[in-house]
């Protein structure tokens, strides 16, 4: 695997989060009145702190990396306990599913039932979030070449949290589609639609087959709905041409901009290698020498 590639995923998903946290819910609009175009910004290397600070997408991340590299395998009770231990100490942000659901874990449900529940008890609206999406690239790394246990692992990664099918299955076709990008596919997003075929839910496949063909939708949403986040993320992560201009345009499009930029840096990371990624971005952030030894790491479990 090239390591440059794997280090982009951690590194582009920490950097996309950052870079979206102080304009979080702001509209495209407000932050080009307010800041100007972030990419003018970040050309002349003046949007800095607090931008290198991380938030709940990129803490959730390293849950899923230190348990991996410690255990060496996906273990989802470590993760939930992670997750719970996070949860406790006051984060920053932390998402209406994602609280329900470790709230549950903390009063005793198993791993695969606290998710499930909070699903099963919101409505169509409040039901398929992006708090799952946001976090699971990790797994790409070590199970890159390991297609139908990435497709598993993902799944269960998200059901903690996350059960709705459009959550579990947008996993697994985000980690599918940043697996084939670590193996230099031609179509990695089609290679991933392929692969779930009719396990995935039509809303879903609807959204993401024009971007498989090469084709950009008329209108891309910013909102926390994983089919929108999606999207949107694997437009400009694969549409974009270099890391810088694939995180920064997902930024300015406003809206829940630190998942979105999140989710399309590990995208664009794993295309085009933590190298590609600005200095001035990776000095401003705390957690990139750990996020760069645990990618390494990461591809020793491989």
């Amino acid at each position: 695997m090239d390591l440059d590639r794997a280090r982009g995923v951690l590194l582009g998903l920490a950097c996309g989060d950052a870079l979206g946290r102080p304009v979080e819910f702001a509209s495209a609009s407000e932050i080009s009145a307010e800041h100007g175009r972030l990419d003018e910004m970040v050309g002349h290397g003046t949007w800095n702190q607090p931008a290198g600070t991380i938030t709940d997408d990129t803490e959730q991340a390293l849950c899923i990396a230190r348990s991996l590299v410690e255990h060496q395998t996906f273990d989802p009770t470590d993760i939930a306990e992670r997750f719970v231990a996070w949860y406790d100490s006051g984060p920053f942000d932390i998402g209406g599913m994602t609280r329900r659901a470790l709230s549950r874990l903390k009063r005793g449900d198993a791993w695969d039932d606290a998710g499930q529940h909070v699903w099963e008890n919101s409505p169509e609206g409040q039901n398929a979030g992006n708090g799952s999406v946001m976090r699971c690239a990790p797994l790409a790394i070590p199970y890159a070449t390991e297609w139908d246990r990435l497709a598993e692992v993902s799944r269960q990664s998200s059901q903690i949290t996350h059960a709705d099918p459009r959550c579990t299955e947008g996993c697994a076709v985000l980690n599918l589609t940043v697996a084939g990008l670590l193996d230099d596919a031609d179509a990695p997003l089609q290679d991933a639609l392929d692969f779930i075929g009719g396990d995935a839910p039509g809303e879903l496949v609807t959204a993401l087959e024009p971007l498989a063909r090469g084709n950009s939708p008329g209108t891309l949403e910013t909102s926390g709905y994983v089919v929108h986040s999606l999207q949107t993320t694997l437009h400009d992560g694969l549409f974009v041409d270099s890391a810088e201009d694939a995180i920064v345009t997902a930024v300015n499009r406003g809206g829940d901009t630190d998942t979105i930029g999140a989710i399309a840096g590990a995208v664009a990371g794993a295309r085009f290698g933590a190298s590609q990624l600005p200095d001035r971005w990776l000095s401003g952030i705390d957690e990139t020498n750990e996020l760069e030894t645990l990618a390494e790491r990461l591809v020793e479990v491989a």
